[in-house]
């Protein structure tokens, strides 16, 4: 808990409050920490998050999945990073969450070929195979049912439906027991 006196009332109960409900650890310090561990390795970072009370909560991805020996590993390099002494924190380190929406574009290009479920700004979900991923956008493919011309009953079709990152609220991975 940090306390700083100054001169005046309500003044000193205001700074008091933010400065105890500031985090004290910086996130940017955290991020390096991780990013240093992450040099040579296949993992890449998805989120790091520092609350209020000095939780730090790490995710990390990697294209085959994320084995709980690397969390262990990164776990025991930030806390060798970090001093105790000067800072009490929480920490979690774990994979980002399977069916939580993507946050970044890595996301898209390891789940490549796999179904996804998209929430365009318009409000309209679409559930696809993610089929193509660059850095500006993204397309998935999608069964439409088409009636053709002169025919009794509608027919699927593939449609191919791309999104620029800004178009959209969230995309995810959908998991399939088939």
């Amino acid at each position: 808990m940090r306390t700083i006196w100054m001169k005046g009332g309500g003044a000193i109960k205001l700074l008091f409050f933010i400065l105890n409900n500031l985090p004290m650890i910086d996130k940017n310090v955290v991020i390096g920490i991780v990013s240093k561990w992450l040099e040579d390795k296949d993992y890449f970072l998805v989120d790091v998050t520092v609350s209020l009370d000095d939780k730090i909560v790490v995710e990390i991805d990697h294209a085959e999945g994320v084995w709980i020996d690397d969390c262990v590993e990164l776990s025991r390099y930030i806390e060798s990073n970090l001093n105790r002494e000067e800072e009490d924190y929480e920490l979690e380190v774990g994979s980002a969450g399977i069916g939580q929406p993507f946050k970044v574009i890595q996301q898209y290009y390891i789940h490549k070929g796999s179904e996804v479920e998209v929430l365009a700004n318009d409000g309209k979900k679409y559930k696809g195979v993610l089929t193509d991923v660059d850095d500006n956008q993204f397309s998935i493919t999608v069964q439409t049912k088409i009636k053709p011309e002169g025919s009794k009953r509608p027919k699927l079709v593939d449609q191919l439906l791309s999104f620029a990152y800004n178009e959209i609220k969230y995309t995810k991975y959908l998991i399939s027991f088939k």
